[in-house]
């Protein structure tokens, strides 16, 4: 072997060492999250569904009161609504804020890593596409518990607090061992080897000569257990190494702050999203709200075909009541298209098309769903699944491969020896 290759291996063996067990947890942690949300839904399918009913829905005065009714202390802070007549409607509760944090800090709809369409929406100072862990929130955090409301009887039909579910526990371990800032830094910089681990693989893999091509390319079914192992890590490794590079990649976006700041600055887009617009002073006191039915019927006349709607109310007496509304055909749950009203008069104060964001915070905002397959549904769903769980297998293959290799050594130099 030349010495050059002599090198990789050494990078490529001892980072394997260093970071295998890391890359077997995250792998593993990662393929549970990549069906997270069918999981979800079929696991708490009375949550998320009805039966369709052929009298028409309620307004969303209704539904509140019947959530105040099962809550009387709750503080309602957004609805989301689907345009399939088969779901619930969510219901979002302001919850207590944490130390240094205004109440309500939590937005309707919001998901974890930045997923779902109210998680475009602006959040003021913080970084321009920057998802959570780089300045902004997750999933519920400072927010409450969502309530789901039948549209046709406004029975409340369940309620979850998203920061209390498997999955959210699952999403921690995987981006940070819940372990705070350390962790997302430890995972960070084993994302960061990974790439490394990758990189020298292929450079072992490349063949010295053109017939040496087939045999990397393929596994020898019916050899020894040893030759199955090489040919499982050598073979499949090089299929998964691409998929596997761009999840590496987009994970260390998703770890450090100064990628998507980097990313800003390469597309000349802002470094910080834009505060929301405030609503202007009521011109008498005791002006009531403008309602959330006018806000939803502003919308679906807008957008009459759109997927969802999610209505957040504002926190403050100058605050805007944000829209979002997602598309038919949207490239990923949080391409949604962006209105702010004032809360008193409903007049429209700003919006912004999803082909309208800057640059910067659209290529941060496919991070996630190209890290999770969620990009092209389904069919890159399977392919992560798949993926991720060979990812797990590689480090397990490379050490046995490492081990088969030090034994023969071993023997060879009892053999000159003796």
């Amino acid at each position: 072997m030349s010495p050059t290759k002599t090198f990789f291996r050494r990078i490529h063996l001892y980072l394997g060492l260093v970071s295998g067990l890391f890359v077997v947890f995250v792998c593993l942690t990662g393929s549970i999250l990549v069906f997270e949300k069918e999981i979800e839904q079929a696991w708490h399918s009375e949550r998320y569904f009805v039966a369709p009913a052929t009298t028409p829905r309620l307004t969303l005065a209704q539904l509140a009161a019947a959530v105040r009714a099962y809550k009387p202390k709750a503080k309602i802070s957004g609805f989301k609504l689907y345009a399939d007549p088969a779901r619930t409607v969510e219901v979002s509760l302001a919850g207590a804020a944490k130390p240094g944090e205004k109440p309500g800090g939590g937005r309707m709809g919001e998901e974890r890593m930045g997923n779902g369409p109210a998680a475009s929406g602006s959040q003021g100072g913080r970084p321009a596409g920057a998802g959570p862990g780089q300045g902004g929130k997750g999933k519920g955090d400072g927010g409450g518990p969502r309530v789901f409301v039948n549209p046709y009887t406004a029975a409340v039909v369940g309620e979850m607090n998203p920061r209390d579910s498997f999955f959210h526990t699952v999403e921690q371990l995987h981006r940070g061992l819940v372990a705070g800032k350390i962790g997302k830094l430890v995972m960070g910089i084993n994302a960061s080897l990974f790439l490394f681990i990758l990189g020298t693989g292929l450079v072992l893999w490349w063949p010295t000569a053109r017939k040496a091509f087939t045999s990397r390319l393929t596994i020898k079914w019916g050899s020894s257990w040893k030759r199955l192992n090489h040919d499982f890590h050598i073979s499949l490794g090089f299929y998964a190494s691409v998929f596997l590079f761009i999840m590496a990649l987009t994970g260390v976006g998703m770890s450090f702050d100064w990628v998507g700041q980097g990313i800003n600055k390469l597309t000349h887009s802002p470094l910080k999203r834009p505060e929301p617009p405030a609503s202007a002073a009521p011109a008498a006191a005791g002006t009531a709200p403008f309602a959330a039915d006018a806000v939803l019927a502003l919308a679906r006349q807008q957008a009459p075909d759109a997927e969802s709607y999610a209505l957040q109310l504002p926190k403050e007496p100058t605050g805007s009541i944000r829209v979002a509304v997602l598309r038919p055909g949207a490239i990923t749950e949080n391409a949604a298209d962006e209105v702010y009203l004032d809360q008193y008069s409903g007049k429209l104060l700003s919006s912004q098309l999803y082909a309208q964001r800057p640059a910067g915070q659209r290529i941060r905002g496919l991070f996630k769903p190209v890290h999770t397959g969620a990009i092209f549904g389904w069919p890159t769903k399977i392919l992560a699944l798949v993926i991720s769980l060979l990812g797990a297998t590689f480090p397990i293959t490379g050490t046995i491969m490492w081990l088969n290799r030090t034994r023969k050594q071993r023997r060879k130099h009892q053999l000159q020896v003796a």
